[in-house]
C-alpha cells in the first residue's frame, strides 16, 4: 500500500490531503499536492486574512497518531499495540486491513449500530 502524502501549511497548520481533496474549490479527491494548480492558495490563510499562502508555504506531513471517530481511542505508532501483536513503530498504514478499534470494535452494541469499526473510522491527529 502506497503511503498518502499529506502537506501542512506552515502558517496555520491546515492539512492538505489527497484523500479528500477540496471539492468545494474544484479540486477532486485523489489530487496529489504536486498536481495542484500553480496559483493554489491555502484555503484557511486566504479566508482568515493571513495573506495568499501558496504551495511554497506547505511542508510534507506524516501523522503518527490516529483517533477513532467513534470512541476517541488513539492509535499511537510509537506505542503500537503489543498485546494485540502490533509492535511499537508500526505505521497506521501498515496495520492489517481487518484492523479494528480495540475499544469500541469489540462492543457488540457499537458494531451493531455502526458496523465494524475499522481503519476507515480513524483520522490523523495533528501533532506539532
Amino acid at each position: 500500500m502506497e503511503k498518502v502524502k499529506r502537506y501542512r501549511c506552515r502558517v496555520c497548520n491546515y492539512i492538505y490531503s489527497p484523500l479528500r481533496g477540496e471539492p468545494h474549490r474544484g479540486i477532486p479527491e485523489g489530487t496529489a499536492f504536486e498536481d495542484l494548480p500553480d496559483d493554489y492558495v491555502c484555503p484557511v490563510c486566504g479566508a482568515t486574512g493571513k495573506g495568499p499562502v501558496g504551495k511554497w508555504g506547505f511542508v510534507p506531513w506524516e501523522p503518527t497518531r490516529y483517533v477513532c471517530k467513534v470512541c476517541g481511542y488513539v492509535y499511537d505508532q510509537k506505542r503500537g499495540e503489543p498485546k494485540r501483536g502490533i509492535p511499537a513503530g508500526t505505521a497506521f498504514e501498515d496495520l492489517p486491513e481487518d484492523y479494528s478499534c480495540p475499544v469500541c470494535g469489540i462492543d457488540p452494541r457499537i458494531t451493531e449500530f455502526y458496523g465494524p469499526v475499522r481503519k476507515a473510522q480513524f483520522e490523523p491527529i495533528l501533532d506539532l
